[in-house]
């Protein structure tokens, strides 16, 4: 391996990790781009990867095995932090999960990636294990323990199955963005879901004198 090679594309004497984690963001936003440009992971190679990063091979080398473990990273970076939940009532916070949820489904960088992990996962348990556990798994927590807080404040009966019910919240919108070609999700649709099904979930209340 030639200094050259290994070296980013611009000047200046080697600072250390300063650069080498923005030489790790560069190999990942290279990747996210041509994820966006509609390339499929068995496409990319890591000649086309450091190409467009600006970077060569080596520097991809010796962060990543090999590209699933890029690809993973890949998945995780391009998943934004939760949004801050209000926490003043079970429905609030449910209604801002579910728009994070269909805000990510709209950026066009999260759900090109999204669409192709989706398809990626299917032929890679490493992959899939990965998503699960770094994605799907803390924003279905978050949720479920909305729905326990609403459980005890009463807005939600007592014999709601927790996890049936993050199902119906979170269907929707996983339906219309995975199985339709063009999802339908206008304004004010995350509020529609969470009424919908709270409807049913509520406690029947007592009739008014």
């Amino acid at each position: 391996m030639s200094h050259a090679e290994s070296r980013p594309p611009s000047c200046g004497s080697i600072r250390g990790r300063p650069r080498s984690k923005a030489v790790g963001q560069a190999i990942l936003e290279a990747v996210m781009k041509l994820f966006e440009d509609g390339v499929p992971l068995a496409d990319l190679s890591v000649e086309r990867i450091a190409r467009t990063a600006g970077v060569g091979k080596a520097a991809i080398y010796r962060r990543w095995s090999d590209k699933e473990d890029l690809f993973v990273d890949v998945i995780r970076a391009a998943e934004p932090a939760e949004r801050e939940l209000p926490g003043r009532s079970m429905r609030g916070d449910l209604v801002v999960l579910l728009e994070s949820l269909r805000q990510r489904t709209l950026a066009s960088r999260s759900s090109a990636i999204l669409h192709n992990a989706h398809t990626q996962m299917r032929s890679s348990p490493k992959i899939w294990a990965a998503y699960h556990a770094g994605v799907i798994t803390p924003r279905r927590d978050l949720g479920l323990k909305v729905l326990r807080r609403g459980r005890l404040n009463g807005e939600l009966r007592q014999d709601v199955d927790l996890e049936l019910a993050i199902d119906m919240l979170v269907g929707p919108l996983l339906i219309r963005s995975f199985i339709r070609h063009d999802p339908d999700l206008p304004d004010g649709l995350p509020e529609q879901i969470v009424d919908v099904v709270l409807h049913g979930l509520r406690p029947v209340s007592s009739p008014r004198n």
